[in-house]
């Protein structure tokens, strides 16, 4: 694996090599095992232009975890806050010799560009609209450990789906390993042409979620919309929002999952971010097990 810039790259078999290597390593840290050296003597250049906590912290964990030096890199403080552009700042980044970087990136394609500029190999941690594919794995790890597989299940991706690359990532991922996947939200959240990736759709909430085994909710991406596509939050809460009530209509084995941050209220209810159901806690700690996979993998030696 050269680098790690989207699941449309990634084969069937290196989906399932890193969720194992996930739950080696979740097996090895439960059993008091901290540091590993698989990146002993290995820098990590952590470089976020775009806001984030979970993801951030994750990756920096998971490169200390494995022995590595990190260096963490965020647009303010940085020379891209002066206008230096991409290309230069991977130059520059560059002329220190990093073994991975961990870019995260307001536009869609800039972790291939930085992976066509340095020698180190590159990680996407999120480009714009385009995918974040260690979101999809570690959304991937948490429906594996649940139910043992993908084969046969069936997954509703619920909210802005034209905007966010982890229902792109996740479609590419879950597809691959057999899943079935429906979309569900507005029509002007979930395009027609989204059918292309065979997926099901819905507009319905009631209906989309039905008989499914796994709700995934996304966060509405007001970043990246210069108006709404809808006529008000709570219009949008009103038809699309996952409260108690709606969830009685789903399977009583349902599981919820959300990437964060999440909008209380909004897209989900509290109850239901926080009831029974909900594994969004679970997905952040399943982040960790999966990024320190990647890198792993990503430095080439042994544990």
């Amino acid at each position: 694996m050269p680098h790690l810039l989207g699941m449309e790259d990634l084969s069937k078999e290196e989906i399932e090599g890193i969720l194992d290597l996930s739950l080696q390593l979740e097996k090895r840290l439960e059993l008091g095992e901290q540091k590993f050296t698989s990146l002993q003597g290995k820098t990590v250049i952590n470089l976020f232009f775009e806001n984030s906590t979970r993801t951030r912290v994750s990756f920096e964990l998971a490169a200390k975890r494995l022995g590595a030096d990190v260096i963490n890199i965020s647009k303010v403080g940085s020379s891209a806050a002066k206008s230096e552009s991409l290309y230069d700042t991977a130059k520059n980044i560059s002329a220190f010799n990093p073994h991975i970087i961990v870019v995260r990136h307001e536009c869609s394609g800039a972790p291939l560009t930085l992976a066509k500029l340095v020698g180190a190999k590159v990680v996407n941690a999120g480009d714009g609209a385009h995918e974040h594919p260690t979101q999809a794995l570690l959304d991937m790890l948490t429906i594996k450990k649940r139910f043992g597989g993908f084969k046969g299940l069936k997954v509703a991706i619920v909210g802005d789906i034209t905007h966010s690359r982890v229902a792109r990532s996740n479609i590419l991922g879950l597809k691959k390993m057999g899943a079935t996947v429906r979309l569900v939200g507005p029509m002007t959240m979930v395009p027609r042409v989204m059918e292309s990736y065979g997926v099901e759709i819905s507009h319905h909430l009631v209906e989309g979620i039905r008989d499914v085994d796994v709700i995934m909710m996304l966060r509405i991406q007001s970043e990246r919309l210069e108006d709404l596509p809808f006529p008000s939050v709570r219009e949008y809460s009103k038809y699309f929002g996952l409260t108690t009530a709606v969830l009685e209509q789903a399977k009583s084995d349902v599981i919820i999952m959300h990437p964060g941050p999440v909008n209380r209220g909004v897209e989900i209810s509290p109850e239901v971010a926080d009831g029974p159901y909900s594994l969004i806690l679970h997905q952040v700690k399943n982040g960790l097990y999966v990024r320190m996979a990647v890198l792993h993998l990503l430095g080439g030696v042994k544990a």
